[in-house]
């Protein structure tokens, strides 16, 4: 009896000082067994928008939107059978006040005073995902030049890999970063960019037609015979673009 004794108040003390040195981590961590939460440090309550008691002996897989829960679920059971480290993943969750956070998991095997259980670890990566998409920004609008050639004359080439993402970005940079010129014509060389598909064909005609409303004069120079069957294949009329084979020749045409 006594030897039970002390054996309960072995795990008791296990159990708070476990709960003592992860009590000062800044990250969300959670301690789970059977899918039901043991226990949530105060910054995971915090970071979840509710209290400790709230949360304790929920259901840790319903923190996680629906797209990812089945993963979670499997994720989870393989790791209380092997009791394996889980690799870091991005993944997103709900928060109790039904706002949605992306967030890196990382999980692995503990000893929850005698329980087996699993700790994960829930960090958030909003803060990164802005400053990566505030990078992207900078480098797509540094990589979009507009280059004064002639007074009233600029020329942007577009260079590499225009997919649908860096298309959207170009029709968006290229206007507002027009409105700090002065300009009569611009030429646009598409002799860099890569692929000929239907999203370029379609990137031409709609930034052709922005252009033209704010009053500025469009010339595409570099164009290749892909466009053209490109066009006819999208019942775009190609003539209607106004083209010279090169910037040389469009800039000889407009300056004289």
């Amino acid at each position: 009896m006594e030897k039970s004794f002390n054996n309960s108040l072995k795990t008791v003390e296990k159990e708070e000082l476990y709960r003592q040195v992860v009590e000062y981590s800044f990250e969300t961590t959670i301690i789970h067994c059977n899918q039901k939460v043991l226990y949530i440090n105060e910054a995971g309550a915090n970071f979840l928008r509710a209290s400790k008691n709230e949360l304790i002996g929920a259901n840790v897989v319903d923190v996680f939107t629906e797209q990812y829960r089945e993963f979670i679920v499997g994720r989870i059971r393989k790791g209380s059978k092997d009791r394996s480290v889980g690799e870091l993943i991005e993944t997103s969750i709900y928060r109790t006040d039904g706002t949605i956070v992306d967030v890196e998991l990382y999980c692995h095997p503990v000893i929850y005073g005698e329980t087996k259980a699993i700790q994960s670890i829930i960090r958030d990566i909003t803060p990164r995902r802005e400053a990566e998409s505030k990078l992207e920004q900078v480098m797509s609008e540094v990589a979009t030049p507009i280059v004064p050639v002639y007074d009233g004359i600029a020329v942007i080439p577009l260079i590499g890999d225009l997919n649908e993402c860096r298309t959207r970005e170009l029709l968006e940079i290229i206007p507002r970063k027009l409105q700090d010129y002065n300009l009569d014509y611009i030429i646009i060389d598409v002799s860099g960019i890569y692929n000929i598909d239907e999203i370029v064909v379609n990137f031409i005609y709609k930034i052709d037609s922005i252009i033209k409303l704010l009053g500025i004069s469009l010339v595409y120079t570099g164009l290749r015979p892909e466009l053209a069957r490109k066009s006819v294949e999208a019942r775009l009329d190609v003539t209607s673009l106004d083209t010279m084979s090169n910037v040389k020749q469009a800039l000889s045409r407009l300056v004289n």
